[in-house]
């Protein structure tokens, strides 16, 4: 059962290496550090969990961020589909960051872009190997989930990926679009779900201050579903 006083539990779902393997390094202290300072308990689920019926997984959680996967774990691509598709049905608050943005899109009908130098060889360089931490601005469209949450109009993120959005899903429109129309954020535009994702990696070393707010967006979201679905106070019987 939610109480007010208590931190909203988010679940962080992503390959063992990313996510629990590291627990000094940059995904996994990024992750727990930036979730922390938004408000919430971060939880670090690992990869073989993904085998669970997701309502046992996420049994007591308020949200779930899920991040990357390692491209060597077989199934954790469809893993996170599933976890998308769960979501939805669910009205889950959900954050998909990089991979599992594009897993989300796949899930639920879009294309996407697999080496976008060879497939959109007309875009900017969005990824700069072995150096991270490249930096490129992207447009922030008016009248979304991402406008409340980061302001509309040009912001600069980091971009560490060679796969893009192609066409996006039914049901998600893109609300954020770099100088060269690459998609960089959807969102569900459903008013009863949060649902974003964002191709970037707001918890990396080489995110901004204004990042930690897409996080503090998931939040608020968990903790909105958590009120309205929290159960009503017993009334005491009167005594006769």
């Amino acid at each position: 059962m939610f109480s007010s006083d208590q931190p909203l539990r988010i679940a962080v779902y992503g390959s063992e290496v990313k996510v629990t393997g590291r627990g000094v390094g940059l995904w996994s202290a990024g992750y727990h550090g930036t979730m922390t300072a938004a408000g919430a308990e971060p939880v670090f689920l690992k990869p073989a969990c993904g085998g669970e019926p997701w309502d046992e997984i996420l049994d007591g959680f308020n949200g779930v961020v899920a991040c990357n996967f390692d491209n060597s774990t077989p199934g954790k691509l469809g893993d996170i589909e599933s976890l998308c598709l769960w979501c939805r049905e669910h009205r889950f608050p959900l954050l998909a960051i990089d991979q599992a943005l594009l897993a989300m899109n796949s899930a639920f009908g879009g294309l996407n872009y697999g080496d976008l130098a060879r497939e959109l060889p007309e875009a900017l360089q969005h990824r700069h190997p072995p150096e991270p931490g490249l930096r490129h601005a992207i447009n922030v469209l008016p009248n979304t989930q991402m406008a409340t949450i980061f302001g509309e109009g040009e912001i600069v993120v980091n971009s560490e990926h060679r796969q893009a959005i192609q066409r996006v899903a039914k049901g998600f429109a893109a609300t954020g679009i770099a100088l060269d129309n690459v998609i960089e954020a959807i969102e569900h535009t459903s008013d009863s779900w949060f649902c974003v994702g964002v191709q970037w990696q707001p918890a990396s070393a080489s995110a901004s201050g204004l990042d930690i707010q897409v996080f503090r967006a998931l939040i608020d979201a968990a903790r909105t579903r958590a009120e309205a679905t929290k159960p009503a106070p017993r009334k005491l019987a009167m005594a006769g």
